[in-house]
């Protein structure tokens, strides 16, 4: 995946870009922008963008690490919230706060 965000993680700092939030429900029903703020930042799918040089090195050997374009699960309200180049709100946050790796986009 193309880091478009001008952003370059160091030491073990990952990048990911939080997937986007519903702004409305299933019925149609517009959600208030507080609303979805609040969701955004709470949000805890993601696509790893990059990753700093020692990220993911104190894992081991044998720890199944996150590849660059991958979807992940973050902890909830982990990181900053940075805008980048592109004009996307990206995260920059540790690289311990990677949880979990997505199979599908859907889970």
């Amino acid at each position: 995946m193309k880091n478009d965000s001008g952003f370059s993680p160091l030491d073990t700092r990952v990048l990911v870009l939080p997937h986007e939030v519903e702004k409305q429900t299933r019925g149609g029903i517009l959600l208030p922008d507080q609303k979805v703020e609040r969701e955004e930042w709470a949000t805890t799918k993601a696509t790893l963008i990059a990753a700093g040089s020692n990220a993911f090195l104190e894992w081991g050997d044998k720890a199944a690490k996150p590849a660059e374009g991958q979807n992940v699960v973050i902890a909830q309200y982990a990181g900053k919230v940075h805008t980048g180049l592109d004009g996307k709100n990206y995260r920059i946050c540790n690289d311990t706060d990677i949880l979990a790796l997505m199979e599908t986009e859907n889970v």
